[in-house]
């Protein structure tokens, strides 16, 4: 049943007139009021402009991106190959679409938000990159909004994201445990033994399920990982480096340090040069998502290459029905191991 703005009106106690006032922000009104009216519109997820169902269903020429951070290589990668798949005829009476990135910061309720606001303007087209938050209340918050968005005939790609079942939303889906795995079967068969590892924050899928594989790689090659050797820290630099140092204080025997990612593993780097370590001589390092300048660093980094901007313009073409949908709904993207100058066998 769609609703109407005598219901939000009647939601917030107020006349329809405010709450026109309030949305169309053209005339004063009180805050207490206008937080009333907003919350009242977030409840009923009231689409804006959308009184009558055929309206309602009707899509504009927005295309949303949700990206935790733009400045961050990973998602900049995704966000520009999605865009240009966007780009060019396609839209409403032949006229184009128009991308808008929505950098949530990593913030579960701006998530929502843009969410709810792509929502009331009946986007074309949302796009949602990156891991998802484990928090189990948030994921049906966003599952709510997905669905509501795919309703209202809305296409919804999830990429590099786990899927989102029953929500209508295409997944492409990082294999970041197969990763993960890879990479420390790779150090294994090094002849390492003793290995740090750098985790992601704990509240992000990717966190875990990289995490996973590289445990799982332990356990087959018969190693017991010592609670000492993982640590967890945000997807930055500056963490990499706090992290290595401390794990060379909890276990200055280890021969190797996995990264979450690979601007992660340039701290790492940095620390283990500082601590008067060599790379890989005295500790080897890996990172993982293989991004531009890691073949840069001195030396390169061994990482896993996950394919960024084919997966982002993937996600595009199928935002835009320009691809067929995966079987399923649900495509497993895979990485590649590139092993670099940053990993090598321990000293004897």
């Amino acid at each position: 049943m769609t609703v109407t703005l005598a219901d939000v009106a009647a939601r917030a106690q107020v006349s329809p007139a405010t709450v026109s006032r309030v949305l169309n922000g053209n005339y004063p009104v009180a805050a207490s009021t206008r937080e009333r009216v907003l919350k009242a519109v977030d409840d009923l997820d009231y689409v804006l402009n959308g009184p009558a169902s055929a309206l309602a269903a009707a899509t504009s020429d927005l295309v949303g991106i949700l990206v935790n951070d733009i400045a961050d290589p990973f998602f900049g990668i995704m966000a520009g190959a999605i865009q240009s798949e966007i780009g060019g005829p396609g839209g409403r009476a032949g006229g184009e679409r128009l991308a808008v990135v929505c950098n949530t910061g990593g913030a579960p309720e701006r998530e929502l938000t843009y969410l709810t606001l792509l929502q009331r303007q009946r986007a074309a087209a949302v796009v949602l990159t990156g891991g998802a938050m484990e928090d189990a209340a948030h994921q049906a918050a966003v599952a709510a909004k997905l669905r509501k968005l795919a309703e209202a005939g809305t296409r919804v790609v999830l990429c590099g994201r786990p899927p989102a079942p029953d929500t209508g939303a295409i997944a492409l889906t990082f294999d970041n445990r197969g990763g993960g795995r890879e990479l420390t079967d790779h150090l294994i068969g090094l002849g390492h033994r003793r290995l740090g590892y750098i985790a992601g924050p704990q509240e992000r899928t990717t966190t875990r399920h990289r995490l996973e594989g590289h445990r799982a790689a332990l356990t087959a090659h018969g190693i017991e990982e010592d609670p000492r050797w993982t640590v967890h820290g945000r997807y930055d630099r500056q963490s990499g480096y706090e992290a290595t140092l401390e794990l060379l204080r909890r276990d200055p025997g280890l021969t190797a340090v996995v990264a979450a990612n690979d601007s992660v593993a340039l701290g790492a780097c940095a620390a283990l040069r500082d601590s008067g370590l060599r790379i890989p001589d005295d500790v080897s390092v890996a990172g993982f998502d293989d991004l531009p300048f890691s073949i840069d660093a001195v030396p390169a980094l061994t990482t896993v290459r996950l394919p960024l901007a084919e997966a982002g313009a993937r996600a595009g073409r199928i935002a835009m029905g320009r691809e067929e949908e995966p079987p399923g709904g649900i495509a497993m993207v895979r990485g590649e191991l590139m092993v670099r100058g940053s990993s090598g066998g321990p000293r004897p």
